[in-house]
């Protein structure tokens, strides 16, 4: 079982000892502190997922999301259900539906892991739907 949580804006997945980034960093973060070798530049890559090294403990808040998906599979899984590719940020929107989190709730504790393996057993056009309408203006 993986887990999906948040690191500076993005999406950090762990699947077993494979740790990705999805989406770019929307602040800086203090790699080493969160237990990660600094992963080099972020800005214009071409891909909007990228492998984290391990460099100490873990120390990232939740709370966090679980998935069946596991590897590549779920890091580029992530990147189609939540990357904004305009600007290739993390949709908060999408990820707060994701958590079940109402405009005026604080959501679910920082050590939550919250039940999402029905996110990655969705057939894509089926999100796309869900994203449009979560995305578009108000």
């Amino acid at each position: 079982m993986a887990r999906v949580g948040r690191l500076a804006g993005a999406i950090l997945a762990e699947s077993g000892n494979e740790y990705f980034l999805v989406g770019d960093t929307k602040r800086p973060c203090d790699w080493k502190a969160a237990g990660f070798e600094p992963p080099g530049e972020l800005e214009g890559r071409t891909s909007r997922v990228t492998r984290l090294v391990r460099c100490g403990p873990l120390r990232v808040p939740g709370p966090w999301l679980a998935l069946s998906l596991e590897g590549d599979q779920l890091a580029q899984t992530l990147a189609a259900r939540f990357v904004v590719e305009r600007n290739g940020s993390v949709s908060d929107r999408l990820w707060r539906l994701v958590l079940g989190i109402d405009a005026d709730d604080d959501g679910p504790p920082k050590d939550a892991v919250v039940d999402a393996k029905w996110l990655g057993e969705m057939p894509i056009h089926i999100w796309q739907i869900v994203r449009e309408a979560v995305l578009k203006c108000l």
